[in-house]
């Protein structure tokens, strides 16, 4: 996992869904929707915690959790600028396998929002899944993140030159059959797993939590270029582009396409 850190050390994930707002704004769209009752909550795996930040302004007490020291001190400076600190209750590195310190079902809801991104071995995937189920209440709301293998694998083929090893076929077929993404390249995001979509259902409920929804978080816009979004900047019909993004979300033929998805489950 150094790799994963050093390279979380130095990106600025921030600044990403800034500039990528459409992941964050599907996302919090239907955070929102089913965490309406909920009033403690875990994000576990929070980055310097743009999701955490936005949940405390809500009037949520949260606790956060992330793999890299570095994110969790870029998070404590956050919620201090932002004047959240109190709605906090903690700041914790920790391994998402293993939430050292975290009782259990502490959380009427939990976020997992990038942990699954790195967990190549199945083992690794199990275990986060588990403590996250250790942690969450009975009947608490779950929301987890999960990466496209299939859009990957058009990605690797729209540019290829930008995803080493993924630059020739015969690499694109070995990723397609096994999910593991590592880059070629220093600096760049590695260290990956991918999920097939039929499988991410099966894999949450055997470990016990109850499907709600399946929605691709940057949905449809996957695929369109930056010059075809910026077709849709005028504020009324970007306003009009979210609404659609967002019923369109859970549409199955849209999952597939979409880089990135988002589980909500219920915890048995």
């Amino acid at each position: 996992m150094e790799n994963v850190i050093e390279y979380y050390s130095q990106f600025d994930e921030w600044g990403r869904l800034d500039r990528e707002p459409l992941e964050f704004i599907i996302n919090m769209h239907y955070i929102k929707h089913y965490l309406a009752a909920s009033r403690w909550v875990l994000d576990n795996g929070a980055g310097p915690g743009k999701y955490a930040m936005e949940l405390a302004k809500l009037g949520y007490n949260v606790t956060l959790s992330d793999l890299t020291p570095k994110l969790v001190e870029m998070a404590q400076q956050k919620a201090s600028e932002l004047g959240l600190t109190e709605q906090f209750s903690g700041f914790h590195v920790l391994n998402a396998t293993h939430l050292d310190g975290i009782p259990d079902e502490k959380f009427d809801a939990s976020l997992m929002l990038g942990p699954l991104y790195h967990l190549q071995t199945e083992e690794e995937r199990v275990s986060a899944v588990r403590e996250l189920f250790r942690v969450t209440k009975r009947n608490g709301i779950v929301f987890v993140a999960f990466q496209s293998r299939m859009r990957m694998a058009i990605t690797s083929l729209q540019a290829p030159q930008y995803w080493k090893p993924n630059d020739n076929l015969d690499a694109i077929h070995e990723f397609y059959e096994n999910g593991i993404f590592n880059h070629h390249d220093a600096g760049r995001f590695t260290g990956a797993y991918y999920f097939n979509i039929d499988e991410i259902k099966p894999f949450m409920e055997k470990s016990g939590f109850q499907t709600m929804d399946v929605i691709g978080s940057s949905s449809i816009a996957a695929m369109l270029n930056n010059e075809q979004k910026q077709y849709w900047t005028d504020q009324d019909e970007y306003d009009k582009l979210i609404n659609f993004l967002i019923a369109s979300a859970n549409d199955p033929s849209v999952l597939g396409i979409s880089s990135h998805l988002l589980y909500i489950g219920r915890r048995k």
